[in-house]
């Protein structure tokens, strides 16, 4: 359930954040709908591939080429979805930076409770009697 919501949350920051950059443009929530599926499946299958083949120049960069890199997914997923559109690549890495921060702020407040009743190696378990 929790997947659920945090998926529909982040297609709703992404209809947000379209609304507030100027030359992005989401028609509809079902276009955001896909807009977060596709970004998920582009985060799980490309994105690890080319940070393994642009470590030199992340590197190099300290680690700024990763905005790049994110953009990327945004301009890929822009040109694959219909009633999503980007206007240009700038908008693309600005797009991407606000919907980080969305989605980090959608993840940290739906976390799972905390477990209290973990079992940590080396510890023993006390029961209470009843």
């Amino acid at each position: 359930m929790r997947s659920i919501t945090k998926f529909i949350l982040i297609a709703l920051s992404v209809m947000g954040i379209a609304w507030l950059i100027p030359g992005v443009e989401v028609i509809s929530f079902t276009s955001a709908l896909w807009v977060t599926l596709v970004l998920t499946i582009l985060n799980l299958i490309i994105k690890p591939v080319l940070i393994v083949l642009t470590i030199p120049i992340t590197i190099f960069t300290f680690g700024l080429f990763l905005l790049v890199i994110n953009g990327l997914m945004i301009w890929i997923a822009s040109n694959w979805i219909r009633g999503f559109e980007v206007e240009s690549f700038g908008k693309a890495i600005f797009f991407s930076i606000l919907l980080s921060v969305a989605t980090y702020i959608i993840e940290s407040l739906i976390k799972p409770p905390p477990r209290d009743h973990e079992f940590h190696y080396g510890e023993t378990r006390h029961y209470k009697r009843l």
